[in-house]
Formats: C-alpha cells, sequence, structure tokens
C-alpha cells in the first residue's frame, strides 16, 4: 500500500520553531567546524563528552536548571540541577582515582536506571577510563563475556544483579573492583567480601575535580553488537562523538532549551546513552528518566504528569501502545507532546499513521547502528515525512546506495547497501581487539552498513532488509520489511516476521511468524485469511506462503524482531550469541 505522505504545517504553525529549519540549505554549507565552535571544549584544551554534557552549563542560568527527574518503578522521585550532577559525578571520579583506575582503563556498568548509574558515567568519563554500559537483563553469560573481552577492572553493579552473576565474578582476572549500588538501601547486607559500597565511596569523595585532559580521539564508550556466529564485538567510540549526538539532539530530535525530554532506552544499549545521556544533556534540556519496564497506562500517565515535549521511543513500543488501543491514550492528556521519534528497527507505515491520528502529529523514524555513534539518516520536524521511509541524511555526512564490489553509487529506485562516507564525528574506532572484523566493514571508501535500501528521487531513503535477511524466491528478492509491514495492516496482527525458508523449486520462500492482537485466537481460518490479505497486498510471488501463529516474537532488548533466530529454530540451526535477546 502506498501511504500518502504526512504534509507539515507551515513552521509558524508548530509548537516550536524547529532547530533544522531549512534542510536543504544546511546540507549544501554545513561544516562540522561549526558544532565544534557550539561546543567548549575542556579549559586547557581537549574534548571531553562529560564536560559538554555537564559542567559546560555550570557557566551559564543552566547551573540551576533541572537536568534529570527521575522516577523510580515504586513511584519515588528524585530532580537533579546540572550544578548537582557535576558534584555528584566529580565525586566518583575522585572515587576512580582513588582506586588507581587511569586513563584508557575500562568500567562497566551492570544496573538499573538510577540516578547514580548516569553520575558514574559522566564521572568514568571525566577520568578518562572508558565506560561499558551492560543491559540489567542480562544473564552471566553475556556479562563474562564483556568483562573479559575488553578486560574490564571496575564493575558497577547492584546486590541483586551482583547475585546474578556471582558464579562469573571468580573468573574474570583483570576485574579488580566490584562496586555495589544499594539504591536508597532497597537491600540489606547488600555487600559480599570484598565489596565496595558505592554510597560509601561516594560520602567521602569530593565533589572537586580536574578533568583529566582528554582529545578528541581518546576513548569514551564501548558498546557490544551480536552476529549470528561467534562472541559479541566492542564497538569503542571516542569523545568527538559528542559531536554528533548534540548536532543529531538539535537536527532530528529537536532538543531545546523549554524541553522536557523522555527517552525510553535502557543506557545498556547505544540508544541510551547516545540519546539517553549525551544528545539531551549537551544541548541543555530537562530528561526524564524512569525506572520501570513498559506499560501503556504508565508511560501515558508519565507523558501527562511531566508534560513531556519530546519522546523517542522504539517501533516494538510503538506498536504494544497500538495494541493496547486509542482508548489508553484518550485517559491522559498528552497534548504537551510536540515531536516523537523512534528508532531500533525499521517503523511500520502503519505506525507513523497511526501516530497521526493518536497524538495529531507524524513519528519521525530515523537509522542508524551501533557502529555509527548517532543518527545519520532522520525524519525532521519541518519536513514532510514519508510513512515507511527512515528520512534523509543529517548534514556533514554523505549516505548512499552502493554496488559493494565495485562502490559505486546507484541510481534512485535501485535496492543496494546503504553505505557512509568516513569519517564522521560518532564513526566507531575499532571492535576491540578484533581489527580484521573492523577492516572487513570498510570497502572501496565506504563503511558497508549490512542494510540493504534504496534512495527515492527526493533523497529519501527506505529500508530493505539486513544484507543476510533479503529473500531470493523464483528470482524475486524480497525484504522482510515490506511483507512484515503488509501483514501489520491486518486487525488481528500485532507483530510480524519474515524470512526465507529453502525451497527446491524456487530457492526460497516466504515464511511469516505473527503474533496476535488482544481479542484474536490462532486459527486455521485466521491463518488463510492472513495469506489472502497478504497476496491482495503484494502479489502471490511474494507473499507468504506459510503462516505460523507465535505467542511472541523473538526481539533484541532493543526491540528488533531477531529473524536470524526466527530463521535458525524453523530449520534447526544452531542459535548463535542471544545475549541480546529480550527473554533469554
Amino acid at each position: 500500500m502506498d501511504y500518502p505522505v504526512i504534509a507539515k504545517p507551515d513552521i509558524s504553525q508548530l509548537k516550536a520553531h524547529p532547530n533544522l529549519d531549512d534542510y536543504a540549505g544546511a546540507r549544501a554549507t554545513f561544516q562540522w567546524d561549526s558544532i565544534r565552535e557550539e561546543l567548549d571544549g575542556l579549559p586547557g584544551g581537549g574534548l571531553n563528552l562529560a564536560y559538554e554534557a555537564v559542567d559546560r552549563h555550570l557557566k551559564t542560568a543552566r547551573r540551576t536548571k533541572t537536568a534529570m527527574i527521575w522516577e523510580g518503578k515504586n513511584g519515588e522521585e528524585e530532580r537533579y540541577t546540572f550544578e548537582q550532577m557535576a558534584g555528584q559525578s566529580n565525586r566518583f571520579a575522585n572515587v576512580l582515582a582513588g582506586l588507581g583506575i587511569q586513563k584508557g582503563d575500562r568500567v562497566f556498568i551492570f544496573a538499573e536506571r538510577f540516578p547514580e548509574l548516569y553520575f558514574a558515567v559522566f564521572g568514568t568519563l571525566k577520568r578518562g577510563a572508558v565506560i561499558g554500559p551492560l543491559f540489567s537483563a542480562f544473564g552471566p553469560d553475556p556479562v563474562k563475556d564483556r568483562l573479559e573481552d575488553s578486560g574490564a577492572k571496575v564493575l558497577i553493579t547492584t546486590p541483586d544483579l551482583r547475585e546474578r552473576v556471582k558464579d562469573i565474578l571468580p573468573q574474570l582476572p583483570e576485574l579488580k573492583h566490584i562496586i555495589i549500588m544499594n539504591k536508597n538501601g532497597r537491600f540489606k547486607d547488600a555487600l559480599k567480601p570484598g565489596d565496595l559500597s558505592f554510597e560509601d565511596l561516594m560520602a567521602k569523595a569530593s565533589d572537586q575535580f580536574q578533568i583529566e585532559a582528554t582529545q578528541e580521539t581518546d576513548y569514551s564508550i564501548m558498546h557490544y553488537t551480536s552476529g549470528t556466529t561467534g562472541k559479541p564485538k566492542g564497538a569503542v567510540h571516542c569523545h568527538r562523538a559528542v559531536l554528533g549526538h548534540y548536532a543529531t539532539g538539535k537536527w532530528a530530535l529537536d532538543l531545546q532549551d523549554q524541553d522536557i525530554y523522555w527517552c525510553t532506552a535502557d543506557p545498556g544499549w547505544v540508544t541510551g546513552t547516545s540519546y539517553g545521556i549525551s544528545a539531551p544533556w549537551t544541548n541543555g534540556a530537562t530528561q526524564l528518566i524512569y525506572e520501570g519496564g513498559f506499560s501503556a497506562n504508565r508511560w501515558y500517565s508519565l507523558i501527562d504528569k511531566y508534560k513531556v515535549t519530546v519522546w523517542y521511543t522504539a517501533p516494538t513500543a510503538i506498536r504494544l501502545l497500538m495494541k493496547a488501543g486509542e482508548a489508553a491514550v484518550k485517559r491522559h492528556d498528552v497534548s504537551s507532546l510536540r515531536h516523537i521519534c523512534s528508532v531500533g528497527e525499521p517503523l511500520n507505515p502503519e505506525a507513523v499513521v497511526w501516530g497521526t491520528r493518536v497524538f495529531d502529529q507524524a513519528i519521525h523514524d530515523n537509522w542508524w547502528q551501533t557502529e555509527t555513534g548517532h543518527i545519520l539518516v532522520a525524519n525532521y520536524p519541518a519536513m514532510d515525512v514519508r510513512p515507511g521511509s527512515m528520512g534523509r541524511p543529517i548534514p556533514g555526512v554523505e549516505v548512499a546506495i552502493v554496488n559493494v564490489e565495485t562502490g559505486a553509487i546507484l541510481p534512485p529506485g535501485t535496492d543496494g547497501d546503504l553505505a557512509v562516507k568516513p569519517p564522521w564525528p560518532g564513526m566507531f574506532q575499532m571492535y576491540w581487539r578484533n581489527e580484521a572484523m573492523y577492516n572487513s566493514k570498510f570497502k572501496n571508501g565506504w563503511y558497508i552498513t549490512g542494510d540493504r535500501a534504496h534512495m527515492d528521487a527526493d533523497g529519501y531513503f527506505w529500508f530493505v532488509g539486513r544484507t543476510d535477511d533479503v529473500i531470493n524466491t523464483a528470482g524475486h528478492l524480497v525484504g522482510p520489511f515490506e511483507v512484515e509491514s503488509a501483514l501489520i495492516e491486518h486487525p488481528a496482527v500485532a507483530e510480524a516476521g519474515v524470512i526465507g525458508k529453502p525451497d527446491p523449486i524456487a530457492m526460497e520462500v516466504v515464511k511469516a511468524f505473527v503474533s496476535l492482537k488482544d481479542g484474536y485466537e490462532p486459527s486455521e481460518p485466521l491463518r488463510q485469511e492472513l495469506m489472502r490479505f497478504a497476496r491482495q497486498k503484494l502479489a502471490a510471488a511474494v507473499a507468504p506462503r506459510e503462516i505460523d501463529f507465535l505467542p511472541s516474537l523473538p526481539k533484541t532488548r532493543s526491540g528488533k524482531i531477531m529473524r536470524r533466530l526466527l530463521k535458525a529454530r524453523e530449520l534447526g540451526l544452531p542459535e548463535g550469541d542471544t545475549s541480546t535477546l529480550e527473554d533469554d
């Protein structure tokens, strides 16, 4: 189905004048040096992400502005100004210094979304060490893999999570310190022999600290990404990435001084650091941090209570909100929202249209990867939205559809490999201890993303699928996303995942797995109805030949449907690394 373009009103009619009000002009003239000039840099020279996000605001009226509003899962509320954030992160930097942690050492954090987590992140960066965020739902094996590979010297965690991974800790000879964060004394007997108390260390530390003289190319954050085989790979970023975080926070998220911003991504993932830590605070916004998990009613109540203006979430969450129905929205006042964005996997066109109907504004999809460090393609507040498109490239970055073998740029309307011209500020610097894998990502002058897409005549990019997800059925190259989008348009379907299943005649046939909305039950008549529905939308050559019903689809913690896991289970193949699986 072709969805009509969602035209934006005149800029004067928007709730706030957008930061990027002339896309074409910015693309034509932009230089990254202009962003560097908007940031302060360290007083003695150099660049440090923590300084740009927190300390530089102390020279302005933002000093006493609320930087963080934290709501705990039990309804607790805490607020911190930029000045308080600076003091607390200084304390933790001093804690690390007292433990002998040096510039470049790896410090990993395995905790829930507490204010102290953010103090620790900024304190680590101020010390010049490298922060490694871990998702709090990880089991022992993925934690061990990451700590062992990185050579982490410090693990910051909580009593319950320490208990979960206690058996792997003695297997990590490079791990020197375990710091236990016991939020508000929730746990009794929180410390095990050899553990250090976060609260005690912080109470004894000074709130004054001389930030390490880090340079743009010094390492700052490392995120581990999983593939179909082998161990996770540590994508390492440097302090220069803050330029991209700040700029795309301005352009794609449209963050402004008066905003109350909420990013639902966990800080254990790159979205939760780039856009749940760096981008909002470098732009001086007030950020809502919510400890709890997904609940449609709870999420809407948070938007209502705190008058959230800019909201960044994931397609999976949006589909769950769609599943909850429009009545859930109407029970709350969400009129404060002025800009909504989504990332994690392509946003189905139906979800964009649904957002326009329910929130009176489009949901703006954007594209980037762990390796890119920040948003590279986006839909912008002042630009018309084409449902299903990831948008257009940010100023200062060249994105193209290329022939991976030659590096030649392909013409509009042609499917090919989505590629980015190096360098850009957030580009990862290495896969930790895996130079060969890193080098394999760059060919003929391009970073090859592993995504297939096409660009239309107006410069909008459209996702087709991962390179290894594209289905070849009887000579037809079928993007799974196209089939999934069609199935989701059926009123019974909540989520869909599509794979290519080997076939002796057609090479592959399209097989779909669907989970149903509340009120619908799996049945053979419904299966046949869905197959007819898809054939009507996609034609017989492209539509699924088989459909299975599942209670839910396997997803990463960032919300991406794990098609390769669906395929492995269907064909009885090894599942590979499942450390990022939502329900491991």
